[in-house]
């Protein structure tokens, strides 16, 4: 059978064979030719059942080979036979059938048998072929894997005793009928193939049934036989065939082999476009050569980004484009993959709003902190998803933004300015300057970003969540100290007890007055001391050679300290290995969440489980590892979220006054830091922006430039008057977003690869994300159970997969790569080998020196020199 690639019955006709290229011989696709040169041709046969195509088709013999009554009539019952095919049995019933071989064919028809014993013994017992589809036929799970649409071909080949020339048919129906039980699954079929002859000859038959099923996969020539109206046509159909045939020559490959079906098809339009240049326009996101500069990464060079010449011009034309999507940007998101795609998104989200409301309130502070963080990325989300242009996108604070906050609150420090009013004014300047941007369509300069830029700052971005998330694993050596001097042997002298006699005092004493003032700590589970800092010593003698006659029950660690005690002893500084299980933690994090993405791509479990897995791949690794750390009960740092609402620094308010505070010149000179910022949002934004809406993306709503810029500006005046963080979009999340919403079809056809869809555009996953951030602080009680470990794990996932999905990082492999071992890459097969790598040595070198400037204090230009 044939859907897209061949499967044959194994031998012992029990399963179908793995799918493979069908490899022909060239003198079965000329003996091919032949028969339809010579034999009957039915074009656009109008016969509502299987029994009158054959009496029409037995009947329409040319001129001078028509056959004789009997033989139609023989030939008529042994067509009309039921056929048998091929399905999954139990091993009795094969055991029942182990000398019935079924026949190979597009459908197995075992009437067309290999020798007069078999075409005996099978004809009499058999039954008729039904007219209507038999409950096999509708049960056939194999019908999931048939694209919709399909149209069923059979092919009929074999040697029968009683005829002394070949019969030759090539029918096509007007309409596509169902034939009945004849079709291994229910479909409609609108063509047909039959070559029966004498004997000697059944492996050429064979053959040439072999080669007209591959040409009737094939769409060119399909379009060919459903367009023919004369023989010629199909000839010439055949013959368009033969030009694109490539000869593999004998002796140099293994007959037997099967070439397995390649991972990319050319596309239809690549196959014509080589007969026919001129006929077929370049439509948007085809890779085919072509005259211009088009670039095979680069989103826009339509309408999206060109000039209007009138102000907002663009924002009205983005609006026009949007605004018919808006309902379906809800309705679409009714599938289970956007339930995983908001989990996933919503911890990543969370953990970096902790990790930059960290660094505020460190840089300012605590004027801006975990709070304000966390309500200004819910508030400035949920807005911009539900107004912007491009939904998908996700916003956060950006290391740029935290450099222009630490130099900000460092010059109001020295200059006696409130910090907060002076930010509010260069907020309000910042958004006066994107609505000019926007009313003059300055974002029309995106379509000057070329690969070079695109990459050199995804790279830069994934590079630092990769570095970010192991930086913060190796300072819990720090927080967390491994036990180097530890030794087993000397357990015995190990020990703490809590002193809680006088400060003056530091010498412990027995005594029968005093029994309750010195007590032994708590040991094991009960007295954790994972905060401690630094190791123990070594193996030393105990401190305290005598202990107290008589104790009552042991205080903890924390019991001592509130008491005012001080722990005594060579064990109080130990600390459990905290770091070593946060490291396999982190690690398993990362490598379950690559494993189980690519899980659908394996070979196990049915496809709706592959696919399922996939899509809640993130989720499952992070419940996976947070059993595995509540299972083992260390206290790995664990997620912590504010749970009251009130500012971090309790001197400032939720609303930030314009005067009062700060020279009245102050509003004036905010303009001048303002510009640096509008620069520096601008280029961020619309870098992002450029990356998310490439071609090979599939997008199907359009992009919104001129949207995007205007809701990030108005975002800057609420940000600014409540003190909350800046917002632009986050390149490696918002990539994490899309990869979590690929859609793939849900059918296809053994041996074929899923084929990528697009992007399932909505609004309700960011939406959904930034509403739960927001919620965040009314679940602390559970939030606090997910280990940090964990969380950064999934950062460096995304990092990870951030720079696999751009073409530098194949490039620097190819440097590492012998020349005949490298993949066989579309673009090497056009530019020298030495100009590609000269190319990834530059980027290197322009990735190296923003990394340097990134880690100064000039890192707030980066976005300038990118």
């Amino acid at each position: 059978r044939w859907i897209k690639f061949e499967e044959k019955v194994e031998n012992g006709g029990e399963r179908w064979s793995a799918p493979h290229v069908p490899a022909l011989s060239l003198h079965s696709l000329f003996q091919l030719r032949t028969c339809l040169q010579k034999g009957t041709l039915l074009l656009d046969l109008d016969a509502p059942s299987f029994k009158e195509i054959i009496d029409k088709a037995l009947s329409g013999q040319p001129e001078g080979a028509e056959l004789q009554p009997a033989l139609r009539e023989r030939l008529a019952a042994l067509l009309l036979l039921q056929p048998q095919h091929q399905h999954t049995q139990s091993p009795l019933r094969l055991l029942a059938q182990l000398g019935l071989a079924p026949c190979r064919g597009r459908h197995e028809w075992p009437h067309a048998c290999h020798s007069r014993r078999k075409a005996k013994s099978w004809a009499e017992p058999r039954a008729q072929l039904s007219e209507t589809p038999l409950k096999e036929q509708l049960r056939n799970r194999f019908k999931k894997k048939v694209p919709p649409g399909s149209e069923a071909a059979h092919i009929a080949v074999g040697e029968v005793e009683f005829l002394e020339k070949p019969f030759t048919a090539f029918i096509r129906l007007r309409q596509a009928v169902a034939l009945g039980s004849l079709a291994e699954v229910a479909l409609p079929s609108r063509f047909l193939f039959i070559l029966l002859g004498p004997q000697a000859k059944e492996k050429d038959y064979h053959e040439v049934g072999r080669a007209m099923a591959t040409l009737l996969t094939d769409e060119l020539f399909q379009r060919a036989a459903r367009q023919a109206e004369h023989r010629e046509d199909l000839i010439a159909g055949m013959e368009a065939f033969l030009d694109e045939l490539t000869v593999l020559p004998p002796g140099k490959w293994d007959l037997n082999a099967r070439i397995p079906p390649p991972s990319c098809l050319p596309s239809l339009h690549r196959r014509t476009a080589v007969h026919s240049p001129d006929r077929q326009p370049h439509r948007n996101g085809d890779m085919a050569a072509g005259g211009g500069r088009a670039n095979p990464g680069h989103p826009c060079t339509g309408e999206e980004l060109e000039r209007t010449g009138r102000l907002f011009g663009g924002l009205l034309r983005d609006i026009r484009r949007k605004a018919p999507w808006y309902g379906s940007d809800f309705s679409d998101a009714l599938h289970p993959q956007c339930l995983s795609a908001v989990l996933y998104i919503y911890l990543a989200t969370v953990t970096n709003a902790i990790t930059f409301g960290g660094m505020l309130g460190d840089a300012t502070a605590n004027m801006q902190g975990v709070l304000e963080s966390f309500l200004g990325t819910a508030f400035a989300g949920f807005v911009f998803c539900l107004f912007s242009g491009q939904p998908l996108t996700i916003l956060s604070s950006t290391g740029p933004m935290l450099v222009f906050e630490r130099l900000l609150f460092s010059f109001s420090q020295d200059h006696s300015l409130h910090y907060l009013e002076f930010r509010l004014w260069i907020g309000l300047w910042v958004a006066f300057f994107g609505v000019v941007l926007v009313a003059t369509e300055a974002s029309h300069l995106v379509r000057y970003f070329t690969r070079f830029t695109e990459e050199g700052f995804c790279a830069l971005i994934s590079l630092i969540f990769i570095y970010d998330s192991l930086k913060k694993m190796l300072s819990l050596a720090d927080t967390f100290p491994i036990n180097w001097q530890y030794r087993l042997d000397n357990v015995t002298s190990y020990s703490c007890v809590c002193n809680l006699s006088s400060p003056g005092n530091n010498t412990l004493l027995p005594s029968a007055l005093a029994p309750h003032q010195v007590q032994p700590l708590r040991t094991g589970r009960q007295a954790r001391g994972w905060g401690d800092r630094g190791a123990h010593g070594p193996s030393s003698p105990p401190a305290l050679s005598l202990q107290p006659p008589a104790a009552p029950p042991g205080l903890s660690r924390s019991q001592c300290l509130e008491r005012g005690g001080q722990l005594l002893g060579t064990s109080c500084q130990y600390v459990p290995d905290v770091t070593l299980i946060s490291f396999l933690l982190f690690g398993g994090t990362f490598l379950s969440c690559s494993a189980l993405k690519r899980f659908r791509s394996s070979r196990y479990f049915p496809a709706g489980v592959r696919k399922l897995v996939s899509d809640f791949a993130i989720i499952l690794a992070i419940l996976a590892f947070c059993a595995v750390d509540a299972t083992l009960g260390l206290e790995t740092p664990k997620l912590l979220v504010p749970s009251e609402l009130k500012p971090t620094n309790p001197e400032r308010g939720w609303i930030i006054s314009p005067f009062g505070a700060n020279p009245w010149w102050v509003c004036l000179v905010s303009a001048v830091p303002a510009v640096l910022v509008t620069i520096l949002i601008f280029m961020d934004q619309q870098i992002t922006a450029v990356i998310l809406n490439r071609r090979e993306y599939k997008l199907q709503k359009g992009a919104g430039f001129h949207l995007d810029l205007l809701c990030v500006s108005l975002l800057m005046v609420t940000t600014s008057a409540t003190g909350l963080p800046w917002y632009v979009s986050a390149t490696v999340i918002s990539l994490a977003h899309m990869e979590s919403l690929r859609k793939e079809s849900a059918t296809s056809a053994p041996g074929e690869h899923p084929e990528f869809l697009g992007i399932r555009e909505q609004r309700l996953t960011g939406i959904a994300v930034f509403i739960l951030t927001g919620l965040s602080v009314f679940m602390a009680p559970v939030l606090k159970h997910i280990p940090m470990p964990v969380l950064y794990g999934v950062f460096l996932h995304m990092g990870v997969a951030a720079l696999n999905s751009i073409q530098l990082t194949d490039r620097v492999r190819l440097l590492l790569m012998p020349a005949k071992h490298q993949p066989d890459l579309a673009y090497l097969r056009h530019v020298p080998l030495r100009r590609v790598h000269l190319f990834t040595i530059i980027q290197l070198l322009c990735l190296a020196l923003l990394w340097v400037v990134k880690s100064t204090v000039a890192a707030i230009i980066f976005p300038v020199m990118v």
